[in-house]
């Protein structure tokens, strides 16, 4: 139960840790009003499912990561319950299951605003606050794949990072004013001006005299990431490599147990992603919205070569569509992918212009300004 502070405007943010897009965006976000609006907002954030929802759905940030290895499992799942009147049918049946948690939620948590950054809040929230005056703001996290639980058109305002995800809100009956293209909010430190890349790679303790390759696989070291790793070591590329295993800590103890014929830097989770982008060329990543709108900011070309089944299924044909990066979904496709690049510098500096254009670095400060018009302030 949140200690509320009537002294001032108070901000709830509804997520859950399904996935580490959710913490992050709402992390960004409160960053973000900290810094337009320093001591004027209070907020607090809530695992909708840990600490409210009734068994098994607590359980569900212990269930998805053995989940999301599963891609046809995700896929159906995905797959079956998007569009509308499918989403509404989810929500009708589950809605006297989980009711009695719902209205716990909104009663022990009294605030000025709720924000959602997770799609299976958003119906049931909505239908607990139906005859009371406290506003919903949903903001979206998937980049083009917007699976139909996000958008529920008695939000206050629906915010949205591409104009292909406003067209899907719109599919499924939110009006024009209610949504809004602002971007994916991402992390200051990802957003402000940060040395130069020779600086940092000395920091670091990389080797300056030749290009450099990201490998990571998100915060659970999903994908292929072991079998591209292997791959471009045995084609003894002209690179460094720079591998980030997340909190796989049995991958990082078996990479680090190879011999390897590049220079290569085993990393498990790390913090300072920002300067790892910043001092990187090429970035091989899995399709999550999060780092790559991470990767535009810091104009880093990129190969992606694995995707969640469905709502990830778009961010690959936005990268492919606006010539950000290529689609490779195997080890082959990706070595002959940075064998291209190397081969052909400006070809991949024409990709990291493109990044850049695409790039939304004030998507948090706007979404930030946005939260605080709806509890009544307004930057100065």
């Amino acid at each position: 139960m949140i200690h509320y502070q009537p002294e001032l405007p108070h901000i709830i943010f509804l997520f859950s840790d399904t996935g580490g897009g959710h913490r992050s965006a709402a992390e960004a976000i409160i960053e973000a009003v900290n810094l337009e609006f320093p001591d004027q907002i209070h907020m607090e954030m809530v695992d909708i499912f840990k600490e409210y929802a009734p068994p098994p759905l607590n359980r569900a940030p212990e269930i998805y990561p053995p989940l999301s290895r599963m891609p046809s499992v995700w896929q159906f799942g995905y797959r079956a319950s998007d569009g509308h009147r499918r989403a509404k049918a989810i929500n009708d049946a589950w809605w006297p299951y989980v009711s009695r948690s719902i209205w716990r939620l909104v009663n022990e948590n009294p605030c000025d605003l709720f924000v959602s950054v997770h799609p299976l809040v958003n119906t049931p929230v909505l239908h607990a606050l139906e005859h009371r005056s406290q506003p919903l703001i949903t903001v979206v996290t998937d980049l083009v794949s917007t699976h139909a639980f996000w958008y529920d058109p008695r939000a206050t305002k629906v915010v949205v990072p591409t104009a292909a995800a406003r067209d899907r809100g719109l599919e499924m009956g939110v009006s024009p004013d209610q949504i809004e293209v602002v971007g994916l909010p991402v992390a200051d430190r990802f957003c402000v001006p940060g040395g130069n890349k020779t600086e940092i790679r000395d920091k670091l303790g990389w080797m300056q005299d030749t290009p450099t390759v990201l490998l990571v696989g998100g915060g659970e070291g999903m994908g292929p990431l072991e079998q591209t790793a292997m791959a471009i070591n045995e084609a003894s590329l002209p690179i460094s490599l720079v591998i980030i295993t997340g909190r796989n800590r049995r991958l990082k103890a078996k990479l680090e147990r190879q011999t390897w014929n590049v220079p290569v830097y085993i990393y498990g989770f790390v913090r300072d992603m920002p300067d790892f982008m910043r001092a990187s060329d090429i970035l091989v990543t899995k399709a999550g919205p999060g780092t790559i709108c991470e990767a535009f900011i810091a104009g880093l070309p990129l190969i992606l070569y694995s995707k969640m089944p469905g709502q990830e299924d778009g961010n690959v044909s936005y990268v492919l569509d606006e010539n950000a990066g290529v689609w490779a979904p195997s080890p082959n496709k990706v070595v002959r992918t940075i064998k291209d690049w190397l081969e052909n510098p400006k070809k991949r500096q024409q990709i990291s212009d493109t990044c850049l254009h695409l790039a939304r670095p004030e998507a948090s400060r706007q979404i930030a300004r946005i939260l605080a018009a709806g509890v009544g302030i307004h930057k100065k």
